[in-house]
């Protein structure tokens, strides 16, 4: 069977936001949204207290988007919750009333959809909330609710609250608060499947899924993928799995995962041992510090465990929602952060921006790293300025969204590959090193191309190139990166 994932993926730029905290903005009819108690936007987040941003401030923001480059949105979820995250979901049909309801997400889809923008929803299906109708009429009716098997109940009186006593259900992780479906039940697995099609005939462009692992039922993923497909054969299904996701990634299920791998050893190889531990979600711990030829391996280990078609539409990241922001745990090194993202933009899978992290947003563990999105004022226009670059040249090269990937040279602190399509070629160098580098590159095998055309345009950075009749040699300034490609 030949592996099918959706193409404008493999072209995109998503910009994924976290609504509580992205933009507030309402129309007049809707004008209580914003008379409710909410937290002062640029104070610290809290666990448990609103900013208020929704739906129809995404809208106005519409155009920054655009001009920044994105062309994909990714929500985190935006069902009804009783949850600033919304991951506590009490209503799969309903938008939240907080982010503007189904009103807002219709003007936002259809908005978003005629400026070029596609949409993809967070779905949440391994577990609900104790404000789901299903759980809720257990926990009135007890034994006798009709609900009984959508759920795992061990054991009488169920305890959603009182943590001294046993919760007496099956929750994600022991958390009470997030009671855990019965997926093995027909009715739950049909429910779950009518959500998917129900929003994808909505016009959603496709599912991130919350902890897909968690759902153990035989087939389920199979099936889900087949009904999606069945419905828009374009849709995305990106599954967030953190670690490695080769038994999802068989072309039958997902298109690709949230690439927590590649995150963890590019951070691993530019911030090394300046990362800031204590900003590191335990999930997220990075390798040990790897020098250039432990990064090579990696990435090239990484890029041999899936398919090609898959690696194209791996949803590539640094940082997310559930993790501090890169700056933070790069202790404020903002160059890491720019050499970093400069991997990002370059390698094979479509780059995920967090929401502010293209204005050097700050943040340690959630909730600090979900702030208000600040006013233009505060923002770094540095680090706008090189992502709307790096958007710009992935665009602009498709050797850079789709072209095979070589590493060329992993030496020290010095890395380099290519990325190659026909006669396109693009050559990435990073000195990660406090020392100026010169390397010469010499073998460079199969790759005629590279000799016969030489790449020498320089698109970002700079240093001192030099081609010969069998060699690159290329001198880097300390802590730096280049990008050049054949004319």
């Amino acid at each position: 069977m030949s592996i099918q994932t959706p193409d404008w993926v493999k072209h995109a730029i998503f910009y994924q936001i976290y609504p509580d905290a992205f933009a507030r903005s309402v129309p007049p009819h809707q004008k209580w949204l914003l008379d409710v108690p909410l937290e002062d936007w640029d104070a610290p987040p809290t666990y448990q207290g609103y900013k208020g941003g929704n739906l129809w401030g995404v809208i106005d923001k519409l155009d920054y988007l655009q001009d920044l480059g994105v062309t994909a949105l990714y929500f985190t979820p935006i069902f009804r919750s009783a949850s600033n995250h919304r991951y506590h979901t009490h209503d799969y049909y309903q938008i939240d009333p907080l982010l503007g309801g189904n009103e807002a997400f219709k003007i936002l889809l259809k908005t978003a959809h005629q400026r070029g923008f596609k949409v993809v929803l967070d779905g949440v299906f391994n577990h609900a909330s104790r404000g789901f109708f299903f759980f809720n009429d257990i926990l009135e009716n007890g034994p006798n609710s009709p609900w009984l098997d959508w759920f795992k109940i061990e054991g009488w009186p169920l305890s959603a609250y009182d943590g001294s006593l046993p919760a007496n259900y099956v929750s994600w992780i022991d958390y009470r608060a997030l009671p855990q479906f019965n997926h093995d039940h027909p009715a739950v697995k049909e429910y779950i499947m009518q959500v998917a099609e129900y929003w994808l005939k909505q016009g959603i462009d496709g599912w991130r899924l919350d902890v897909p692992d968690c759902i153990k039922t035989p087939g389920f993923w199979q099936e889900f993928r087949q009904r999606v497909k069945a419905i828009n054969p374009d849709a995305y299904i990106v599954g967030e799995i953190s670690f490695d996701a080769t038994q999802w990634l068989d072309g039958k299920q997902f298109d690709g995962v949230m690439n927590y791998p590649f995150g963890r050893a590019t951070i691993a190889f530019i911030v090394g041992d300046r990362l800031d531990q204590t900003a590191v979600p335990s999930f997220y711990k990075p390798y040990p510090t790897l020098d250039a030829p432990d990064y090579a391996r990696e990435i090239n280990q990484l890029l041999q465990r899936h398919p090609w078609e898959i690696q194209l539409t791996q949803l590539n990241l640094l940082d997310s929602h559930d993790t501090a922001r890169l700056i933070t745990m790069a202790g404020d090194d903002r160059t890491a952060v720019e050499l970093a993202t400069l991997l990002l933009f370059t390698f094979p899978g479509t780059p995920n921006i967090f929401y502010g992290d293209e204005i050097g947003i700050q943040g340690g563990h959630e909730p600090d790293s979900r702030k208000g999105f600040p006013l233009e004022e505060k923002w770094d226009q540095a680090t706008l300025n090189y992502h709307k670059k790096f958007i710009k040249l992935r665009q602009q090269y498709a050797a850079l969204r789709i072209g095979e990937y070589y590493t060329l040279y992993a030496q020290g602190n010095v890395y380099s590959f290519a990325r190659i399509l026909g006669n396109e070629i693009v050559i990435i160098c990073l000195n990660k090193g406090q020392e100026i580098s010169t390397i010469e590159v010499t073998e460079f095998g199969d790759f005629v191309a590279i000799l016969a055309l030489q790449p020498s345009l320089i698109l970002y950075g700079e240093g001192v190139i030099e081609w010969g009749h069998n060699y690159l040699r290329l001198t880097l300034p300390s802590y730096s990166g280049i990008m050049m490609a054949t004319e």
